[in-house]
């Protein structure tokens, strides 16, 4: 299986590349998001790739990043999403933001991708919830320049409020609301506390 490419960009469209690599053209499915760190035309390009070969066909989708390919991935495990579907998604929000609308269960901002209808969007909300680090979707809303250790404090609160009884995505929803208030999240004990004290 191909897992990635490298060669001189012989020609690009917005979802689709053609690659040549050693005098052979690889045509390369891509989605916007890889398209627009695309160098041009004649330049040397490196895909990371996700070969998929079927019965009557081999398909490359490729990616400008491993963030971008786990996603691809992670979509195409969803009942009723393709590999062209997943490349929409990619194509109409970025990863930071399909991540956040999972967290956070937004069906309507997903909707707004083509393709997605509102069960689609629900289906991606209910198979995917468990499998987006809740922790990682806060962290995207939270300023930049945030201390590393945030993001361990925010993990810690999370598990104290699930021990605590709470649900995970009611204890979510507490801290985001924490962080949106501007609290620390890098002073241990200053998050739940806050959290605790907005009860």
């Amino acid at each position: 299986m191909i897992a990635m490419l490298r060669g001189q960009l012989a020609d690009k469209q917005p979802s689709c590349v053609v690659l040549d690599v050693g005098g052979v053209g690889y045509e390369v499915l891509i989605p916007l998001s890889t398209f627009d760190r695309l160098p041009a035309p004649g330049g040397e390009c490196r895909l990371l790739i996700r070969h998929i070969v079927r019965e009557d066909d081999e398909l490359l989708f490729g990616f400008a990043t491993e963030d971008e390919r786990k996603l691809f991935n992670l979509l195409t495990t969803v009942s009723g999403v393709g590999p062209r579907l997943a490349l929409c998604v990619l194509s109409g929000l970025t990863s930071n933001e399909f991540k956040r609308c999972v967290a956070e269960g937004d069906v309507k901002r997903l909707g707004t991708v083509r393709g997605i209808g509102r069960k689609t969007a629900e289906r991606l909300v209910v198979e995917l919830r468990d499998k987006v680090d809740p922790v990682e979707a806060m962290s995207l809303r939270t300023p930049a320049g945030t201390a590393p250790a945030a993001e361990t404090v925010m993990r810690d609160t999370l598990l104290a409020l699930e021990q605590l009884g709470y649900a995970r995505e009611a204890a979510r929803k507490m801290i985001q609301a924490a962080l949106d208030s501007g609290v620390d999240a890098s002073q241990p004990g200053t998050l739940l506390k806050r959290v605790l004290a907005g009860r």
